[in-house]
């Protein structure tokens, strides 16, 4: 199975405010966290992590790594420069990179941390799945909830987990239509 996730943000204690999560401090965030993907993937399942795995943790990235299933890809977000700087990343991911392209059954798709306006594939009905917004409701979603095919894999939209595609399009498609 295939997986999609996005600004986990493992140990950042701002990131519980600023995105209204439902976690009193960040070790009951991460432990959340942690089970939840652990619930949902097995060792052979693929998790394409797209941007902002932690940020401002306390503990090292390996503590997170070690503790997560699954055969794991890194899109590199904003927020993993530093990830990228001090890990041994090949030990803990099958690939790390600023963009990429997958096929999931029958869909292209485009992976990038950042909302694209037109992505490779775009006129031919390809997928572009992204984070960084988390579950904001700003200019930029306005933009995005009229694209069918923008997909936004964060956390905070998507029940703190990874999920397929299929959950992925249902999630959005929820939060596209979500009267605030």
């Amino acid at each position: 199975m295939i997986y999609y996730t996005a600004d986990l943000h493992f140990g950042h204690s701002n990131v519980i405010e600023m995105s209204k999560r439902p976690f009193k401090d960040i070790d009951e965030m991460d432990n959340a966290l942690i089970a939840l993907w652990n619930r949902t993937v097995s060792n052979d399942d693929t998790v394409y992590i797209v941007g902002d795995f932690a940020y401002r943790s306390s503990r090292p990235y390996s503590y997170y790594l070690e503790r997560l299933n699954g055969k794991k890809h890194l899109i590199i977000g904003n927020h993993d420069r530093h990830l990228v700087k001090t890990e041994n990343l090949a030990a803990y991911f099958q690939s790390v990179q600023q963009m990429t392209v997958v096929k999931d059954g029958q869909e292209q798709i485009v992976l990038c941390h950042y909302p694209i306006a037109e992505w490779s594939g775009y006129f031919r009905g390809w997928y572009h799945i992204h984070g960084h917004i988390h579950n904001a409701r700003n200019q930029v979603f306005e933009y995005i909830k009229t694209q069918e095919r923008m997909l936004n894999a964060g956390v905070d939209i998507n029940n703190y987990k990874p999920v397929t595609f299929q959950e992925l399009f249902v999630n959005n498609q929820y939060f596209k239509n979500l009267q605030y």
